[in-house]
């Protein structure tokens, strides 16, 4: 069958070819989402004693490429201080201005809700994960500085402070709101801190540098850098929803541009059939037509000549009536005038032509 006769509109086009970007683009999310959670259960998960030094140094170039370490927040030098709590101290400091309002649909008729940020710092200090046990003599040996925390996945910051500031409006105020589609509802005002003595869980590149100080940094082979409140448990768990997640959109997709093409092939079969059953009416009128020529010339000319115009077809008036329409039952032209018929109407009643059998005529 040729291309050009696949009966594929152009909006099951558009829906095949979505379907299949969409479908490959979410699978290929989960397949590096599971990529993720196989290096994350691979990880090694070491303690924070002095034998992480002695692991270190005997590892190849003293790295470990994904290592798994829990341990306690401690600030290295000067803490962060809540602007709103001055007993609060932290590592990392965000501040946020939110501003919240509503926005007129034209869609849907009705205001819907609108958020976005006017103004966001966010402050670190050098920090260490160091053991939750009490601190020894070789304390310094099992501190691990965490170097770029602002690129690591599933860092959570714990709410100090929130606030609503409601806006306030005057007539002309409420006047231009509605003239220009926006009603501001007002802004939150937020502070969120990375705790001293805050239980994290890290996962990345454990190196030593020259002045034998332990760091964890992002990995430098492009793996996931975490940062987690979290165990190592949850953290893979967390990921491997993510995961599921991608998994359902791409099989959704996936089975969309399968009902397309279930839909395009159904209906490229009943075509065949339509037009195998044509051509076999067609090969079944030729061969009728063909037996009565031969009959022709056996009649009489005077016989001829009377049924001439009673059997011609109404439509071409040069070949014999030779179909019956059902299910009107009308005998009126030749099957190549049906064939030709602009829609399946019958030409003398106008009802619609349900099937053609041959007329065979004695």
């Amino acid at each position: 069958m040729k291309m050009d006769a696949i009966p594929l509109s152009t909006l099951e086009l558009i829906c095949l070819g979505s379907s299949v970007v969409a479908s490959g683009l979410f699978y290929y999310i989960y397949r590096k989402k599971m990529n993720t959670v196989d290096k994350l259960k691979g990880a090694q998960k070491l303690p924070l004693n002095t034998q992480i030094v002695s692991v270190l140094n005997a590892a190849p170039e003293k790295c470990l490429k994904y290592v798994a370490i829990e341990g306690i927040v401690q600030p290295v030098g000067v803490p962060l201080k809540s602007q709103y709590k001055d007993s609060c101290l932290g590592v990392i400091q965000r501040l946020t201005l939110k501003e919240h309002k509503l926005v007129w649909n034209n869609v849907v008729r009705s205001w819907t809700e609108s958020e976005s940020i006017l103004h966001q710092h966010v402050y670190t200090v050098p920090f260490n994960l160091v053991s939750p046990n009490t601190f020894t003599s070789s304390e310094s040996e099992r501190a691990i500085r965490v170097l770029n925390p602002l690129e690591a996945s599933s860092l959570h910051l714990e709410m100090i402070h929130e606030k609503f500031h409601q806006a306030m409006h005057g007539f002309t105020d409420i006047v231009g709101h509605y003239l220009s589609g926006e009603k501001p509802k007002g802004v939150l005002e937020t502070e969120e801190m990375l705790k001293i003595g805050a239980t994290l869980t890290g996962v990345g590149e454990l190196i030593v540098d020259r002045d034998g100080i332990l760091k964890l940094q992002p990995p430098t082979d492009g793996s996931e850098y975490f940062l987690s409140p979290s165990g190592l448990d949850s953290i893979v768990g967390e990921q491997k929803s993510r995961a599921i997640v991608w998994q359902v959109l791409a099989a959704f997709c996936g089975l969309a541009g399968a009902a397309v093409l279930l839909s395009v092939a159904w209906r490229c079969y009943k075509q065949m059939l339509h037009k195998r059953d044509r051509e076999e009416r067609r090969k079944e009128f030729e061969k009728m037509r063909l037996g009565g020529q031969v009959t022709e010339k056996i009649d009489l000319e005077e016989e001829e000549e009377e049924d001439s115009c009673k059997d011609m077809c109404i439509i071409c008036l040069s070949e014999r009536r030779s179909c019956v329409l059902l299910y009107c039952g009308h005998v009126c032209c030749c099957f190549s005038c049906y064939q030709a018929l602009p829609s399946p109407i019958c030409p003398i009643c106008r009802c619609v032509i349900e099937r053609v059998v041959p007329l065979y005529q004695a």
